[in-house]
């Protein structure tokens, strides 16, 4: 199979949408438009019709593009347990499922907690995860609808995936999360030297995304959380982070 390319698009204040594309098939998908019009832009700008949108959320800076990508052409993928808060569905999946772009397959994973139907796209062949709002750069996401065990078991299964496996997540929150990180684990000398690579990005204007799971590991306090209470504690802190 010929490599994927994934395109980040900036949407919205501070999120990342998302496009796949597949040389060999010449398929586009799009992931998580928060608005249309940029990925609608960005594909024609390549000569390229984005044919699929995957959701990973109902949120609507996850979901707001997605009528009009739809209008465009697009079939629109998502958690079927959110059926009721994504009108615009068009296909329902869940834990084990499988999409595709040409030959290329991504698992669908239920990864409950940011919000209780929350799901990722893990491409293994390809060495891909899009990870929507559970698994950040140096953190991860508000338990807005569930508990600190639902997001401790989708770290230990995104700290499970190879080391070289590529995070695509969806907001550039990896400042802010590094620097509580910091606070969390301040002996931590990887922390405080990634944390120097992200200012400089930062600074410039650049995206630290995508992120790696070999980093995670290293740096993320969340996904380095010995138990769903750590998390838990965890999280609380950073919900109340002014840094």
């Amino acid at each position: 199979m010929s490599p994927l390319e994934v395109v980040r698009i900036p949407v919205l204040s501070d999120n990342y949408a998302w496009l796949i594309h597949d040389p060999a098939s010449n398929e586009t998908v799009a992931v998580d438009p928060g608005e249309a019009q940029p990925l609608l832009d960005a594909a024609a700008a390549r000569g390229w019709s984005i044919g699929q949108v995957w959701t990973t959320h109902w949120h609507p800076d996850h979901t707001g593009g997605n009528e009009a990508m739809r209008e465009a052409g697009a079939r629109i993928t998502g958690p079927g347990a959110e059926r009721a808060k994504i009108p615009t569905l068009d296909v329902e999946v869940g834990e084990g499922d499988t999409v595709r772009i040409g030959d290329h397959v991504a698992r669908v994973m239920a990864v409950p907690g940011h919000t209780q139907g929350h799901i990722a796209f893990h491409l293994a062949d390809d060495g891909i995860v899009f990870t929507g709002d559970t698994l950040f750069a140096m953190g991860c996401g508000r338990l807005f609808e569930g508990t600190p065990d639902d997001m401790y078991a989708n770290m230990l299964r995104y700290a499970a995936m190879p080391d070289s496996t590529l995070v695509y997540c969806g907001h550039e929150y990896t400042q802010s999360n590094g620097r509580f990180a910091l606070t969390a684990e301040p002996d931590n000398q990887a922390i405080v030297e990634r944390m120097r690579v992200v200012d400089d990005l930062r600074t410039r204007g650049e995206a630290t995304i995508p992120t790696t799971i070999s980093e995670e590991r290293a740096t993320n306090p969340f996904l380095r959380a010995p138990s769903a209470e750590k998390l838990g504690e965890l999280r609380r802190g950073k919900d109340g982070f002014k840094g």
